[in-house]
């Protein structure tokens, strides 16, 4: 087990890829109540406002995809949407997360693939939502140019991620509970002994807001934007499939 985020993969490569799916297998039976937990269920607020921006009313009866789908918290709050007709797909490479989240709504349907090799054609989604999964790719221009390759032209791409607060007095504060605090309650609940130590280690590493922005762009995504949630310390990008 790895021992320090010093010693984390935070980087890239094969390690990454195999260090993510097997902290997230071993974390799935405590992951939904670690998520309420460290966000004071901000997570579930956070969600619904995504959700809303996603633009699924143009085609309430259409397919959606939810990338890292993890547990499909974020699948099951567009279906329990008023007006949804629609299906919502959720991709994970890790099925102990999948199989969590199967009765938390109707038309989820998840399937466990690679976000960096979707097993779909191209075109196939009326939108897509990423909540927290995109610092965990090897690879993120290669996951950026796969959403947009199974997005329909004109199809919304919401995304949730962590980040760090710009302001230099609450980034300190934040900082201390994001490094300490966090990973302790962590540690705690899921017993496992690196991965909420993963967490703010990965976002560290992670391009800042106006970064991921530039890179949506250049994967051909248009009219992008992004709002910092609660002074920073996550933030929803939103973008349109070009």
């Amino acid at each position: 087990m790895l021992a320090s985020d010093r010693e984390l993969p935070v980087a890239g490569g094969p390690e990454k890829r195999a260090y993510v799916r097997d902290i997230f297998t071993a974390i799935a039976p405590t992951y939904d109540r670690l998520n309420r937990i460290i966000s004071l269920r901000f997570d579930q607020r956070w969600r619904r406002y995504a959700v809303g921006r996603l633009n699924w009313e143009r085609r309430p009866e259409g397919i959606y995809l939810d990338v890292c789908a993890g547990t499909l918290d974020f699948a099951a709050t567009l279906a329990r949407r008023p007006g949804f007709r629609g299906r919502i797909v959720g991709a994970d490479f890790v099925p102990p997360m999948l199989r969590r989240g199967r009765g938390k709504a109707a038309r989820l349907a998840p399937v466990a693939a690679d976000a960096l090799e979707l097993p779909f054609p191209d075109h196939a989604f009326d939108g897509a939502m990423v909540g927290w999964g995109m610092r965990n790719l090897v690879d993120l221009d290669a996951g950026l140019a796969e959403a947009a390759r199974v997005l329909r032209p004109g199809a919304r791409l919401v995304m949730l991620e962590m980040t760090l607060p710009p302001q230099p007095l609450f980034r300190r504060v934040y900082q201390f509970y994001f490094r300490r605090v966090m990973p302790w309650i962590g540690r705690r609940v899921s017993r496992h002994a690196t991965a909420y130590t993963w967490l703010p280690a990965s976002t560290i590493a992670f391009p800042e807001p106006a970064e991921l922005a530039r890179r949506l762009e250049a994967q051909g995504f248009r009219d992008v934007s992004y709002r910092l949630l609660m002074g920073g310390v996550s933030a929803l990008h939103v973008a349109t499939r070009g």
